[in-house]
């Protein structure tokens, strides 16, 4: 076999070619890193987010399609978004709503409802407006986490949201098929909104992971954002849950 048939053979077709993403929560960390990741399997991508100024830099980065800057969780600009796209897409994808924590007495009632509205209200808004917007066998996505299944001082409003979106994703898929439903649960993910949340202990978790984990390093945005373009690209899963945490739930706890 010659070098030229070899690279032939493993050259592949772009796996989104003539596809367009919609990636909500698009202007950084596992948002940005998925669009850019479809772009290079030929996707168009389509980025919101809440800030216009962060949001014009990530498109300018990945050679958006187009942009909308709205906050998700106004169901008027939601609406409007979805009415305002021009056809049909492919792909929808949601990365924002970052994790709530609070433990019992800081608990308010905004508190809970903004945590909800994030995690679990979004999905449900987003898969009415997929019916006659998301082409047939495309994909909705969803992001979970994997810590809050432990039971843990201030996990209550974030345990609720990770237990209860798989099995929503699940009725979401029998709903609304053949649109495909999936959600990916990440464990710890090196973002900038880690970095935000941890502060000056951001470098002692990474120091940690990389010593624990069995992967022997610290999960990216990349690989959440491979797992995000194969699921839009395998047309057999659906109403499934994908965890990626380096095998973080499975190294024991310390005492």
């Amino acid at each position: 076999m010659t070098a030229t048939s070899v690279a032939a053979a493993v050259r592949h077709e772009p796996e989104l070619l003539g596809q367009t993403v919609v990636v909500i929560g698009g202007s950084a960390g596992i948002g940005l890193e998925t669009a850019r990741q479809a772009r290079a399997e030929g996707a168009e991508v389509v980025l919101t987010a809440r800030n216009r100024e962060r949001l014009d830099q990530a498109a300018a980065e990945v050679g958006a399609h187009s942009t909308a800057a709205f906050d998700a969780n106004d169901d008027a600009a939601l609406d409007q978004f979805f009415r305002d796209l021009p056809g049909q897409v492919d792909h929808v994808m949601v990365t924002g709503g970052g994790p709530t924590y609070a433990r019992l007495a800081d608990i308010d009632h905004a508190l809970a409802r903004r945590a909800f509205d994030d995690h679990l209200w979004l999905p449900i808004a987003i898969a009415q407006h997929a019916v006659g917007k998301v082409r047939a066998g495309g994909t909705l996505l969803f992001m979970d986490g994997t810590s809050a299944r432990r039971p843990d001082y201030g996990m209550a409003l974030i345990s609720i949201n990770t237990v209860a979106l798989p099995i929503l994703a699940a009725n979401l898929a029998l709903e609304i098929a053949p649109i495909r439903v999936n959600v990916i649960a990440a464990g710890f993910v090196d973002t900038g909104l880690s970095a935000r949340l941890l502060g000056d202990q951001l470098d002692a978790r990474r120091q940690q992971l990389r010593s624990t984990l069995p992967i022997g390093r610290v999960v990216g945005p990349a690989d959440i954002a491979a797992l995000a373009v194969h699921l839009m690209s395998n047309t057999a899963v659906t109403g499934a849950t994908f965890d990626i945490d380096g095998g973080e739930q499975i190294v024991p706890r310390s005492e």
